[in-house]
């Protein structure tokens, strides 16, 4: 019963439960982005490049011709999937992208400290002078 307990004083702090709702909303923003890069950012690229469809870009290992990535992998052919990897490296950097900016937009927001000292109280300076005094006897 007290593993149960320590268990459920853990799973109910904050930083965990801010962990899992960071995981949920981080793999729907992945969904999202996925399909940003896929239908709309790597078609115009595609189109630039001679309609090339960065998905289907592979090297046939064995050296037999296929026609599309799909028949290769259907057959079971060795093949390096690089249009893949590519698409995988461009939604990397617009994750890393749009974490940079909330990250900067939350430093923006937070509550920059007051470069000028408070004026002491009345009792921090009495405080102060007594403290002065008690140096100046020892």
């Amino acid at each position: 019963m007290k593993i149960l307990k320590e268990f459920k004083e853990f799973a109910m702090r904050g930083n965990v439960v801010d962990l899992a709702v960071g995981v949920i909303i981080g793999a729907a923003f992945g969904k999202i982005v996925t399909a940003l890069v896929q239908q709309v950012i790597m078609p115009p690229i595609g189109l630039l490049t001679g309609k090339v469809d960065f998905k289907e870009l592979f090297f046939n290992l064995p050296g037999q011709h296929f026609e599309t990535l799909e028949a290769a992998t259907a057959v079971k052919a060795p093949v390096i999937a690089y249009g893949a990897f590519l698409n995988t490296i461009i939604e990397f950097v617009i994750v890393a992208f749009c974490v940079f900016l909330v990250i900067k937009g939350m430093n923006a927001l937070a509550k920059k400290p007051d470069p000028t000292p408070a004026e002491m109280t009345k009792e921090e300076k009495l405080l102060t002078e007594i403290r002065d005094l008690l140096k100046a006897r020892a």
